[in-house]
């Protein structure tokens, strides 16, 4: 059995109404994803996350490496691209081209042996998986607090038990929002803020120490990623848990982020870090600190999808007889590609998701979507 080709599609969906975070706007969603089809006529789907454009290159630097190559031998041909790219990309965008390749072998081997891919992970460790809401992103809303307790009361009636925000605006207009959106989703349903590092450790130190009697589940990268002592100090001076990682890379950026205290929950991006493959390890990693591990998620239901068969592998540690809860991303925004690229069975009920036994990563992609998205219409394909 040998890998046959490789394609590799840039898909964009323009946004009817931009959106920003504490960096810049979105106006619109750009998502370079994979094609990897075997002799035997299978396909295995996977996604990268990062500049469209830039991984779609990356993809096709590795691609004659791999044509060829045995499709169920992942660790193998994993560490084919990693040897290749080493010597000049440890980190950054050759390394979701990596993720992108490694997700949609895990798809295709699942498909090969009739198998989910959690069972090609090694097993089941739950039935069911709470997502949280990830919205509240800025708007040219002139009453952007009202929009944000409006929206976050809207996810609370859907029954999603936690919510992510976004911060990173000014102290000031942080807490408010904070404020709001706390009084209009009540007190039972955890929520996490997320500055995407727009502060600087005294800042941090500021809106932490006052978003604290809001109950705050978790503080998503309140710092710059590059600042590990910076992060180990933010530690200890709130009683908020500090997440972050998804702007790390392998297992190696892990092992920096964990041995030096910097977060109690790393959110390592599947589509970026180095794939399922990668994830596992650095899962593995994260167990020996004692560290909690809930993927970063952002992209299409590709990405959603290899996430959730993370979540159902991994272990909750510390075991006990009532499990805690096992969080994963689920962003709201709107994403035309998210909601139409691909079709599953995953089933939304009571703020839980139902896990099912579908082969692969549990989707099939919706050609006539591949279409509408789709803009390299020439795309490279490699025999």
């Amino acid at each position: 059995m040998k890998i046959k080709s490789i394609e590799s599609f840039i898909l964009c969906d323009k946004l009817k109404e931009s959106f920003s975070f504490s960096q810049w706007e979105y106006s619109e969603r750009r998502i370079c994803i994979v094609k990897v089809t075997s002799d035997t006529g299978h396909v295995g789907w996977g996604e990268g996350y990062g500049p469209a454009s830039i991984i779609k290159a990356g993809i096709e630097n590795l691609t004659p490496f791999l044509v060829g190559q045995n499709p169920l031998h992942i660790e193998t041909i994993w560490n084919i691209m990693y040897r290749r790219t080493l010597d000049y990309a440890r980190r950054g965008i050759l390394v979701s081209a990596i993720s992108a390749i490694d997700v949609a072998l895990w798809d295709l081997k699942g498909k090969i042996m009739e198998q989910p891919v959690y069972l090609l992970l090694g097993g089941k460790k739950r039935d069911s998986i709470v997502p949280y809401a990830t919205g509240l992103y800025f708007t040219k809303n002139k009453d952007l607090g009202d929009a944000l307790a409006k929206e976050a009361k809207e996810y609370s009636d859907l029954g999603y038990k936690a919510i992510k925000m976004k911060v990173g605006l000014s102290i000031e207009e942080d807490i408010e929002h904070v404020r709001m959106v706390r009084g209009a989703i009540g007190p039972d349903i955890d929520l996490m803020i997320d500055a995407n590092h727009a502060y600087n450790l005294r800042e941090a130190i500021k809106l932490a120490k006052a978003v604290e009697p809001y109950n705050i589940y978790w503080f998503e990268e309140p710092l710059s990623p590059e600042y590990y002592e910076q992060y180990s100090e933010l530690r200890t001076k709130t009683t908020i848990p500090i997440a972050g990682g998804e702007c790390e890379y392998l297992r190696y950026g892990f092992q920096t982020l964990l041995s030096s205290k910097s977060v109690d929950i790393i959110q390592p991006d599947i589509c970026a870090t180095g794939g399922l493959t990668e994830a596992k390890r650095i899962a593995t990693l994260a167990s020996v600190y004692g560290a909690e591990i809930v993927p970063h998620t952002w992209g299409t239901g590709i990405a959603f999808s290899a996430a959730m068969h993370f979540v159902t592998n991994i272990d909750c540690l510390p075991g006990r007889l009532k499990e805690p809860i096992c969080y994963i991303e689920h962003d709201r925004t709107e994403n035309g590609l998210r909601e139409e690229l691909t079709n599953s069975r995953m089933a939304y009920e009571n703020g839980v998701i139902k896990i099912d036994d579908t082969v692969g990563l549990g989707f099939t992609v919706n050609e006539d979507a591949l279409e509408k998205y789709k803009i390299d219409k020439t795309h490279e394909l490699w025999t």
